[in-house]
């Protein structure tokens, strides 16, 4: 394992993961540079890291012109070497039925988890080629190699950083970049505070009985999740390593979990699946008259009209 010191970059470093992994690496005596968009919670992690090689840099990853910013102080800072390693941990997810989160909701997890990762990365890239080093850790989640209820926008966001990740892993290779994936199982952060916030807004839904069911059990869930430094030191494998592993699960129990879902007949992980999120007749309460919608019936000429026009040729 090296020890090198390295210029490291992390991506929402103001909180939970990490924050956790900025101030560790800076431990361990690497340079680190602490990405966020909030210039306050910024200032508490260079507090925190007070006396150790930490530098704080503002980044929205959504925001193209942020990104190029930070990239100019990157280059500053590094007197145009660049990074020797990019942690793309920035991210949240919005929890509730996949059927009934709004097209908004999605868009913004899918403009952080995924379309933020590959902006960041692909900024970062040039200089990385040019030395023909560096190293790219992307943290996904456990939540992208199974599917749980409830977080399917969150999980489909990181089953597509999985697959990026290993195209990338193959074809930045020959540049002498490696790739590796960390997936992190039930963390003690402020993730599922964030995740349940607004599930008022599914008390319309037939899912509303099973939401509230799912929030008070969630509530419960905190003792069973690990500390962000089982993760931070994880990620600190990665940076460390000569050759790092293309996937790191941490807590190493979580295996337990993609091993069961690998090896259990589809149809019982299904039902363990509908149980843990009370989707059953009996938890939904679907034991009255079914459910109806009032809606207005299609006008198929509207939809033509509509249709023709969001295909006609832009002025």
């Amino acid at each position: 394992m090296s020890t090198t010191s390295k210029l490291v970059l992390v991506t929402g470093a103001t909180a939970g993961i990490g924050r956790m992994t900025a101030i560790h690496l800076a431990k361990q005596g690497h340079r680190v540079i602490a990405t966020g968009r909030k210039p306050a919670e910024l200032a508490k992690v260079k507090l925190e890291a007070a006396g150790l090689s930490l530098e704080t840099v503002l980044l929205d990853v959504t925001s193209q012109a942020s990104i190029a910013a930070a990239v100019a102080e990157v280059d500053r800072i590094s007197k145009g070497r660049g990074l020797d390693v990019l942690v793309n941990n920035a991210g949240f997810g919005i929890l509730g039925p996949t059927s009934e989160i709004t097209d908004a909701d999605m868009r913004r997890q899918y403009e952080t988890n995924v379309f933020g990762l590959m902006n960041v990365t692909r900024a970062f890239l040039p200089k990385m080629r040019e030395r023909r080093a560096g190293r790219i850790i992307n943290v996904s989640s456990v939540g992208g190699r199974i599917t749980l209820p409830y977080f399917g926008v969150y999980n489909s966001t990181k089953y597509a950083v999985e697959s990026l990740s290993d195209a990338l892993r193959y074809e930045l290779r020959p540049f002498g970049i490696d790739v590796a994936l960390i997936e992190p199982g039930v963390i003690r952060t402020n993730f599922e505070a964030t995740a349940v916030s607004g599930l008022e807004q599914f008390a319309s839904t037939p899912y509303a009985l099973a939401m509230r069911k799912y929030e008070n059990m969630s509530k419960t869930a905190d003792r069973f999740a690990s500390n962000p430094i089982v993760i931070a030191r994880a990620i600190a494998r990665a940076v460390n390593a000569g050759r790092p592993s293309a996937r790191y699960v941490a807590p190493r129990s979580t295996n337990m979990i993609i091993w069961m879902s690998a090896l259990l007949p589809t149809r019982m992980w299904d039902w363990m699946m509908r149980k843990v999120g009370f989707l059953t007749p009996k938890a939904l309460d679907l034991s009255g008259s079914p459910v109806t919608h009032d809606r207005q019936p299609i006008d198929v000429s509207v939809v033509k009209r509509t249709s023709a026009e969001a295909h006609a040729p832009a002025n």
